[in-house]
């Protein structure tokens, strides 16, 4: 066993990172809560299910990228400079303009990120037509019985074998891992003939890297970058009651990071089924513009999404409820927000905004000498006088100054900052994420004296902003 520093050697190894400007806070992150699911029969009108799929993949990896196939995400420039010894703060070289020889695949896949550019006029319009729909991997007659069977999260690099060297593909900063190729993923999807008429979403926390996802042989869309978590609308292509074949090409480009990054699908994902009118993805917002002891504002905005073929009108009523130490609801809501009637029309989204006050708030703060307090919001949608949808969104309410003379001040009391810059992977575990795995390594930095967290370089696995919510980092 390996003994960590004691709390003054932390303080001294680590008080050249302690500014403000490089540390997080993840103390209100918004972390949705999956609901108890049963694949095999229709739920209860109004139950939104969130289904785990991590199980009973296939995966098949190229010995090489160059003898790949052509489903490309985009042609890339040739590398001619590997030299990663630059300093991190340098300028990017300029981009390199490239003429693609072959079809490639980023014009459907770019749409898959509309929601979130503001301007319509901006956003990306799906080419017509399913390339790869002929390609083997991606049919569900195709016999991957050869292929290897893995449960997710997993990432392909860590098992080896390590590169050797001076000239090796793959150098020490990144772990001298076979993280770069390109390697497929195929799971068959349960969907219920009892599924028609809901939306069905593919929800992916993070894979490594320019996914292109499939469907019944249709290209539905995809994400290139590695880290962040991403949500496909699979319901266009889903057949209730039938074969539904999911298969995933992943991309990992050599040359393309200076630390490890791993390699596959190494984060959770899920299915997410709703009724047609439903509270958009990530659609809640919880702020809290006045923290006292005495009472807190809290401002929550609920984004609705009516994917149905006619206009709605719809009901949101929230409430709030405390959260136990270990994330459980305890007791009856401690406040209600007022129920907000609007009407939409079909294809389209609308935003209620709603205030309360709550009395004597029970403050989230950094231990020893806070608490980790934690909230839930619950909003449940009616339509026609029917649950539609009921969707929870955690957060903390405390009050942060940045006071130039002083430092950071949590709910009025000054607290150092002893910060650590932590990276996505789990050591010798690899990229594929491990809640317990990550919350012992939290604990460890707890015991050293740290209490917080600088996410480096990238948006990490959901499951971390609980961790650190509910551990006060």
């Amino acid at each position: 066993m390996i003994r960590p520093p004691s709390r003054s050697a932390f303080t001294r190894k680590f008080k050249a990172i302690l500014s403000a400007g490089c540390l997080l806070l993840a103390a209100c992150s918004l972390i949705h809560t999956p609901t108890k699911t049963v694949e095999s029969a229709k739920p209860a009108q109004g139950a939104r299910e969130r289904i785990s799929i991590d199980r009973d993949w296939r995966f098949f990896k190229y010995a090489s990228a160059d003898k790949a196939d052509d489903l490309i995400y985009d042609e890339r420039p040739a590398v001619l400079n590997r030299d990663d010894t630059g300093p991190a703060d340098a300028r990017p070289t300029e981009a390199t303009e490239v003429t693609a020889k072959r079809r490639v695949l980023k014009p459907w896949v770019l749409p898959s990120g509309n929601d979130l550019i503001a301007k319509a006029a901006n956003r990306h319009v799906r080419p017509a037509g399913d390339p790869g729909s002929d390609f083997p991997f991606v049919r569900a007659d195709f016999d991957d019985s050869l292929w290897q069977h893995v449960d997710l999260p997993h990432d392909w690099a860590i098992a080896g074998p390590f590169y050797e060297g001076e000239s090796a593909p793959v150098g020490g900063g990144m772990g001298r891992l076979p993280s770069p190729g390109v390697a497929w993923y195929r799971r068959k999807l349960d969907i219920p003939a009892t599924d028609a008429g809901r939306c069905i979403f593919l929800d992916v926390d993070g894979a490594m890297s320019y996914a292109i996802v499939w469907l019944n042989g249709h290209l539905v869309g995809g994400w290139p970058y590695g880290y962040s978590s991403w949500r496909l609308d699979l319901t266009p292509y889903v057949v209730p009651g039938g074969v539904n074949q999911l298969a995933i090409r992943l991309d990992n480009p050599g040359n393309s990071s200076r630390w490890y990054p791993g390699g596959g699908i190494y984060r959770n994902v899920w299915l997410t089924k709703t009724e047609p009118v439903h509270v958009d993805h990530w659609g809640t917002f919880v702020t809290t513009p006045h923290v006292s002891k005495e009472y807190a504002t809290i401002d929550l905005a609920v984004k609705m999404a009516n994917d149905s073929q006619a206009e709605a009108t719809v009901s949101v009523a929230s409430a709030v409820y405390e959260l136990d130490a270990a994330g459980n609801r305890a007791g009856n809501a401690v406040a209600n927000f007022e129920p907000f009637k609007v009407t939409f029309p079909a294809g389209k989204n609308a935003t209620v905004r709603s205030r309360i006050e709550l009395d004597s708030p029970k403050l989230w703060g950094p231990p020893p000498t806070q608490t980790p307090n934690r909230y839930v919001v619950v909003s449940t949608v009616t339509k026609d006088g029917a649950v539609v949808d009921t969707y929870e969104t955690r957060f903390g309410i405390r009050n942060v100054r940045f006071d130039p003379n002083v430092g950071i001040l949590v709910n009025g009391e000054h607290i150092p900052m002893h910060g650590v810059n932590q990276h996505h992977d789990l050591g010798a575990l690899g990229a594929a994420f491990n809640t317990r795995a990550a919350e012992r390594q939290l604990e460890i930095l707890r015991d050293m004296g740290c209490n917080a967290v600088r996410m480096a370089h990238n948006p990490p696995a959901p499951e971390l902003l609980e961790l650190t919510d509910r551990m006060g980092f």
